[in-house]
């Protein structure tokens, strides 16, 4: 398995999430985490608060069309594990973000900025446990 270098993609794209939480922040005065946008759009509390979600919701899955019309095509995905460990990976995720108060985005970009504790101690823990796993995937398991 070997993990391509991507510096200016990944600048790009951490560029364009940190605008979008300071926009998000400075207009509605709302953290912009992507399990909480995406939990209020399912269960709203109003419509005002289900519109701003679902533009942002938009917003992450346009992305591949807009550079789709800037480049020609389509950007390549490629996910190298099976449909079943998706859903195990995803049900992890779903109670990581339960039991943590948040997801890596939340935390990470706008706990972090806002000097939470309890949002660094959150991305510390994401942080050895991304680490460890990386470890036991590509060394212990031979992944």
């Amino acid at each position: 398995m070997e993990t391509v270098f991507t510096p200016w993609q990944s600048l790009g794209g951490g560029a364009l999430i940190g605008v979008a939480s300071v926009l998000l922040m400075a207009s509605l005065g709302r953290i912009m985490g992507a399990t909480g946008v995406l939990a209020g759009l399912l269960y709203p509390a109003n419509w005002s608060d289900w519109s701003w979600r679902a533009a942002v919701l938009a917003g992450m899955v346009s992305a591949p069309l807009v550079i789709s019309l800037l480049t020609g095509q389509m950007p390549a995905v490629q996910v190298p594990v099976s449909t079943p460990m998706l859903v195990i990976g995803g049900f992890i995720v779903g109670l990581g973000v339960t039991y943590g108060s948040g997801c890596t985005s939340g935390h990470g970009v706008c706990g972090m900025a806002r000097l939470s504790p309890r949002s660094i101690a959150a991305v510390i823990t994401f942080m050895i446990t991304t680490g460890l796993t990386v470890y036991v995937v590509r060394h212990v398991i031979g992944g």
